[in-house]
């Protein structure tokens, strides 16, 4: 597999077809969840290479399905890595291990493996660091500008039921990231009752 040359391909084609209006699901999120999903491998000891590499893959088409779809951009995301990796000498296994990844991210998240609970907690990872507000502040324009949520206390009730519900699958991120997460929760439930 040359994940070298499937990474410049994804982040070629995401750089020129995902929407100026996907103010989250942007170019920067997916480089943000490559970046913690590594960092969160070698925390949680994974060196055999070629996990590594597949992981690395998945993260970076984790939402690619968002060229195309806004909803169930998962699965969009699965036919696109399907009709692309094998053009980059992925075998038929690989691509599914990394399906199984992308699946697993979809909401709610329902990771089986380690390699699927590393993404997830990846893909989450700034419920629990100091620019959460940052971050969801961009999620909230995603949503409103699609009318999918109607105003700011709607989605400081949405982002509590969300978090109040969430939990992270690998001892790394809840060592590293769970405390602040509940900081956010507590300061979100503050804001709620005004």
């Amino acid at each position: 597999m040359d994940s070298a040359a499937s990474e410049n391909y994804i982040l070629d084609l995401l750089g020129k077809e995902l929407s100026e209006t996907l103010f989250y699901h942007g170019l920067h999120h997916t480089l943000d969840v490559a970046n913690a999903a590594l960092i969160l491998a070698k925390e949680e000891g994974i060196e055999h290479e070629e996990s590594f590499g597949l992981l690395k893959t998945a993260a970076f088409f984790h939402d690619s399905g968002f060229i195309n779809t806004y909803k169930d951009h998962e699965e969009e995301g699965c036919r696109i890595v399907r009709s692309s990796l094998p053009l980059f000498q992925y075998t038929e296994e690989q691509i599914e291990i990394i399906c199984g990844m992308i699946m697993a991210t979809k909401i709610p998240q329902s990771p089986k493996t380690h390699l699927e609970k590393i993404i997830c907690d990846a893909d989450l990872d700034y419920l629990g660091r100091d620019d959460f507000e940052l971050i969801a502040g961009t999620l909230f324009q995603e949503l409103f500008i699609r009318n999918l949520i109607p105003d700011e206390n709607t989605w400081n009730k949405i982002q509590v039921k969300f978090i109040g519900a969430h939990y992270y699958h690998t001892n790394s991120a809840i060592k590293k990231r769970e405390s602040r997460k509940q900081e956010h929760l507590n300061s979100l439930l503050a804001l709620i009752k005004i």
